[in-house]
C-alpha cells in the first residue's frame, strides 16, 4: 500500500475513533465534568500527590487549559493546590476526600459507558479488541507491553485454523478435527491458546479407549519460549485427569519442541509415543 493509502486510512480510523470518544464523553453527561476533566481526575488519584508540571507532562494538555481545570477544582473544593516543601517554585496538587468521591463517582460512570460500548461483542471479539488496543499502543509507543494470554475454547472457524496451523500432515490434522466435531464426546477438549487476542496455539485432548490423547499440539514461532506449549499440555492432563482416563499419549516426533515441552511436563517416552500415567 501506498504511503498515501496508508495516511488515509489512519485518518479514516482517527475519525471513526473520535466518534467512539465522544460516546464515551456522551456517558458522563451525568456527570459534571469533560472527557478531559476526568483523564486529570483519574491521574490525580493515581497518586498522592503530584506536580503541576508532571500533571501537564502526563496528560499533555496546554498549561494555560490545565491550570483552569485545576482552579475549577480548587474552587469545588476537589483539589488542594501547593508550594511544594522542597522546592519554592514548584506547585504540587492532590484530590482532597470531596475529590476522591467525585472521582468515585466518575470512575464508576466511565466504565458503565465502557460496558455500553462493549455489550454488543462477544467475549471472543472482547479479547480481540483489547489486543488490537494494546498492539497499536505498543507499536505507537515503542514500549513493549507485556502479552495477553489466554487459553479458551475454540471460536466458530477457529477448527479450520488448527488445521492450517498443521500444513506438513494437513489430511491427517483434517481427519482429526472432522472426528473430534462429529463425535461430541464431553470427555474430549480443543484449546486455542490467545495472545494478545490473536490465536498462537492449539491443542486437542481425545478419547482413545481407557486413555486421553494429546494430538495436534502447535505453537506459533513468534510466542515459543513463552511457556504457551506447556500450559497447553498442562490443561490436556488436567482434563483428561478429570474426566476419567488412567494416563494420556502424545506422539510427536523425536527432538522435536513438542518432544522437549513432554519432557518437562512429565511425560515418559516408550515404544509407543508419550505417556504421562496418574
Amino acid at each position: 500500500m501506498s504511503e498515501a493509502g496508508v495516511v488515509a486510512r489512519v485518518r479514516a480510523f482517527n475519525r471513526f475513533y473520535t466518534r467512539v470518544i465522544g460516546a464515551l464523553e456522551a456517558g458522563l453527561l451525568g456527570t459534571p465534568y469533560s472527557l478531559t476533566e476526568a483523564r486529570v481526575l483519574f491521574e490525580l488519584a493515581e497518586r498522592a500527590e503530584t506536580s503541576v508540571s508532571d500533571l501537564r507532562h502526563l496528560l499533555g494538555i496546554d498549561a494555560g487549559y490545565l491550570s483552569r481545570i485545576l482552579r475549577r477544582f480548587a474552587a469545588d473544593g476537589l483539589v488542594v493546590r501547593e508550594t511544594a516543601p522542597d522546592d519554592g517554585r514548584r506547585q504540587v496538587v492532590r484530590l482532597t476526600e470531596q475529590g476522591r468521591a467525585a472521582f468515585a463517582r466518575l470512575d464508576h460512570a466511565q466504565a458503565r459507558a465502557i460496558e455500553r460500548l462493549l455489550d454488543p461483542l462477544d467475549e471472543h471479539g472482547r479479547h480481540k479488541l483489547v489486543g488490537a488496543m494494546e498492539w497499536i499502543r505498543a507499536a505507537l509507543d515503542g514500549t513493549p507491553l507485556p502479552r495477553t494470554i489466554v487459553l479458551r475454547g475454540p471460536a466458530p472457524g477457529e477448527l479450520g485454523w488448527i488445521i492450517s496451523r498443521h500444513r506438513d500432515r494437513e489430511a491427517e490434522a483434517a481427519r482429526t478435527v472432522a472426528d473430534f466435531a462429529s463425535r461430541a464426546d464431553p470427555r474430549e477438549a480443543a484449546w486455542i491458546a490467545e495472545v494478545d487476542g490473536e490465536p498462537a496455539g492449539c491443542a486437542l485432548c481425545l478419547a482413545d479407549g481407557n486413555a486421553a490423547r494429546l494430538a495436534l499440539l502447535s505453537v506459533e514461532p513468534s510466542v515459543r519460549r513463552t511457556g504457551i506449549g506447556s500450559r497447553l499440555v498442562a490443561e490436556c492432563v488436567r482434563s483428561a485427569r478429570t474426566a476419567g482416563f488412567d494416563r494420556i499419549t502424545a506422539r510427536v516426533p523425536d527432538g522435536s519442541a513438542a518432544a522437549r515441552v513432554l519432557a518437562r511436563a512429565g511425560f515418559e517416552a516408550d515404544r509407543d509415543g508419550w505417556t504421562f500415567r496418574w
